[in-house]
């Protein structure tokens, strides 16, 4: 990237991030299907099951049945772990990938997983972590809440404990999405950090809320973004494939019902994880292009990047440097320079000030007076 950096607005950003999507597409894309892939095929895989287990429920086969819900348990203990795991390289690849592209390096899907493979028990753990208090924590709160309120809805008389158990769970609704919102945001940046800065995902997640300072609102108008065009797609393939099912000829008899029903399902669920990959990477780059942005505003990074690519500053490279590189090399240099050693730049590395020349004649001055 040759163009100044500069503190960019929102729609700047989003425009920088159709660029680089657009220019990347099929890297970007690639990052993302990945895990969308593995989720879709232990989603078909229980659809599957599903699909048999009713077959034989008219044949009232309860050894049949015990066995397919063995199979859909094992399913589920298998794949848990491993859309955990796909998901959190995911994330970190695509965070790598972004900064890369950032940075206008060359990109490929295999060298963004490899980049991050080496250090994928922290990304898992950050995923984990992001996951319980964005989601387990307000599910756990809302189960709570809904008990406690039925509780003392039934306490109350029928008419007044109706009304407060709506306005509870009302409050309840609002209050946990009021809270998700805020705590995904103060982690958006999480990733970002970690993969850039190589740090840990405690020390990511801390970089992340101060990072996010002045700027959650942005963040924000980018999440109902994202949640609007994973709408709008979602619609556009989902209504004309309805309409089309709905003109077929016998689409309605008893006997294709099951199977309509079935190709139904498959098709929302195929259309809603093709979405999902679609829309990925434009998280993964526009909150990307937010942390090199909160950092030029906070940390004056487009200083410590002038000094970089004039070659004023020789960056220590150390154990978090030895990653692929993601910061554009100082001009004339042989390699590239990882990113990661653009956050420990010594204070300077340029020759020393000239004695300043009054300084010199007065001491001539003085060597001649003696």
């Amino acid at each position: 990237m040759d163009e100044p950096l500069h503190p960019s607005t929102l729609s700047e950003i989003l425009d920088r991030t159709a660029q680089l999507y657009r220019a990347r597409f099929m890297v970007m894309f690639g990052i993302a299907v990945i895990p969308t892939a593995v989720l879709l095929v232990f989603a078909g895989a229980v659809a599957l099951l599903v699909a048999l287990l009713a077959q034989n429920g008219a044949s009232n086969s309860m050894a049949a049945e015990i066995t397919l819900s063995v199979l859909m348990g094992a399913i589920f203990l298998l794949a848990l772990p491993t859309l955990i795991g796909a998901t959190a390289l995911a994330l970190a690849a695509m965070s790598h990938a972004a900064a890369r592209a950032f940075m206008g390096q060359p990109i490929t899907i295999r060298a963004s997983y490899t980049a991050v493979w080496h250090k994928g028990w922290r990304y898992v753990g950050l995923y984990l972590f992001e996951v319980v208090v964005i989601w387990v924590v307000p599910v756990v709160a809302w189960s709570v809440l809904v008990l406690f309120s039925t509780v003392l809805a039934a306490v109350l008389s029928s008419a007044a404990g109706g009304a407060l158990f709506v306005i509870g769970v009302l409050a309840i609704i609002a209050g946990l999405v009021t809270y998700g919102f805020w705590m995904a945001i103060r982690v958006s940046l999480a990733f970002p950090a970690s993969v850039v800065e190589q740090s840990g995902a405690w020390d990511a997640l801390r970089r992340s809320a101060a990072l996010t300072k002045g700027s959650r609102g942005r963040i924000l108008v980018l999440y109902l973004l994202g949640m609007a065009l994973n709408f709008i797609l979602s619609m556009a393939i989902t209504v004309p494939f309805l309409f089309v099912m709905a003109l077929m000829p016998g689409i309605n008899s008893p006997q294709r019902a099951q199977t309509v029903s079935f190709v139904i399902v498959l098709v929302l669920y195929g259309s809603a994880f093709a979405v999902q990959a679609f829309t990925r990477p434009v998280y993964g780059i526009a909150l990307m292009l937010f942390y090199y942005d909160q950092r030029i505003r906070h940390e004056a990074f487009d200083i410590e990047w002038m000094m970089l690519r004039a070659g004023l500053v020789v960056p220590q490279l150390g154990e978090a440097a030895s990653s692929a590189p993601l910061t554009p090399a100082p001009p004339h240099a042989e390699q590239e320079t990882p990113i990661a050693a653009v956050e420990n730049l010594p204070a300077a590395t340029a020759d020393p000030e000239p004695e300043p020349l009054s300084r010199l004649h007065a001491s001539e001055d003085h060597l001649s007076a003696d």
